[in-house]
């Protein structure tokens, strides 16, 4: 009994502080190493349980996430970059394994780390808009156009980050301090989205607040509070036009994608467009298993126009990754990818569904976060980067904690966030 109290501390610790130093960097590797090497020393003593339902889910998903890479990376157009990735995202197969065993009395745990990411998530968001009054933040000054938090103005991923960690927030906010803690969180939330600029989080942030929503109030409640939430959305979005400009012209760019035409979408997505139509000749050339993990950039420049604004001629690069997942997996990973990423998704849901109850209930705000982080019909950050395929994992990685935590049917999980 104490090993699993250990094994399940620095588990949910690790996953804690991985979330809590992602703004840093590199330094949101340490953990995730540290749980990998943990994950090895536990294979090495057989403590792993391979029966297990949420060990072999570990598996299947660490699999489904790395082996797209392997096959990509032989005939690779920038070989040592995909291998070089190949070597590295190896380690998340141990995290989760490590992350996904279940342990008895991890109920009150399982608490702890949600309302850990909770808490993390309001904090992020007050600071944001302490930045947006005082111009001021934990991760410096705004000198970008858009709020930029503890992120820094270098690395403008607070909206996306905050959009995918919302369901968090939300569902904790609404089992401590019911409808007036939903309404508040909601309200900091969306202000922050909003303010950030991210377009993609605008959507994550409606999907993820409309699926918990949904999944705390139900029927007609939930349809409701789907009402109050765009009123709100309306009357943030109304002030926000009216006081702030770069607000204003992120809602026209976005306005112009409702004429249809060719030039007002380009506008409206900033011409991922392009991107996206050499995305999809890079899968049709190479439709096994895509041009390489990592290896868009330097094959962008022979299958763009002359004139493409996003080649760089003293690089000789062209823009980084596709701008959509799984436009990204067809033109890196090829049929293979796409096979893989949907028959991960496929095991998911039927391991998913054969969890007992108080389990899917610990467990729903991290599933309701990787829908967010997954939806298709949206732009995406690069799911093989350094930065989002961490966090991707690790949302994977708190969702199979979760769901071990809350193994045991007798425990009660009507209220996990109290």
């Amino acid at each position: 009994m104490a090993a699993e109290r250990a094994h399940l501390s620095l588990a949910h610790g690790l996953l804690l502080a991985t979330v809590a130093v992602l703004p840093f960097g590199v330094a949101a590797e340490l953990p995730v190493l540290a749980g990998a090497i943990a994950g090895l020393i536990a294979l090495a003593r057989g403590r792993i349980d391979w029966a297990l339902p949420t060990t072999r889910l570990a598996l299947v998903l660490g699999l489904a996430y790395w082996l797209p890479q392997l096959a990509s990376a032989p005939d690779s157009l920038a070989p040592e970059k995909s291998w070089v990735e190949v070597a590295l995202d190896l380690r998340f197969l141990p995290f989760l394994l490590f992350v996904a065993q279940p342990v008895r009395e991890g109920q009150d745990a399982g608490r702890t780390l949600l309302t850990g990411i909770a808490a993390l998530t309001l904090t992020w968001c007050a600071d944001a808009l302490l930045q947006a009054t005082t111009g001021l933040s934990l991760g410096g000054a705004a000198t970008s156009d858009r709020l930029s938090g503890i992120f820094g103005a270098g690395n403008l991923k607070l909206g996306g980050v905050i959009a995918v960690l919302a369901p968090f927030a939300l569902i904790a906010a609404w089992h401590r301090f019911r409808a007036w803690g939903l309404l508040v969180c909601f309200l900091a939330l969306l202000v922050v989205v909003l303010l950030a600029g991210a377009r993609a989080a605008w959507i994550g942030l409606a999907l993820g607040s409309g699926l918990a929503l949904w999944h705390l109030l139900g029927g007609r409640r939930a349809l409701l509070g789907l009402v109050a939430a765009m009123v709100l959305v309306a009357l943030v979005s109304a002030l926000g036009y009216v006081s702030s400009e770069r607000f204003a012209q992120r809602l026209d760019r976005t306005a112009a994608a409702l004429g249809a035409d060719h030039d007002g979408i380009e506008h409206a997505l900033s011409g991922r467009l392009a991107i996206w139509d050499v995305a999809w000749r890079m899968g049709e050339d190479h439709p096994v298993n895509g041009v390489g993990v990592r290896a868009f950039r330097h094959a962008y420049p022979d299958y763009a126009a002359p004139d493409d604004v996003f080649v760089d001629a003293q690089t000789g690069q062209g823009a980084f990754h596709a701008h959509q997942i799984m436009l990204e997996l067809w033109s890196e990973t090829g049929a293979i990818g796409l096979a893989c990423w949907l028959l991960a998704v496929l095991f998911g849901w039927r391991g998913w569904r054969r969890q007992p109850a108080n389990a899917r209930a610990r467990a729903m705000p991290a599933a309701i976060a990787l829908v967010v982080a997954l939806f298709p019909v949206n732009t995406h950050y690069a799911v093989y980067s350094a930065f989002w395929g961490l966090l991707l994992i690790w949302l994977v990685g708190i969702w199979l904690a979760l769901l071990a935590g809350a193994a045991d049917p007798s425990a009660d999980a009507a209220h996990p966030g109290r």
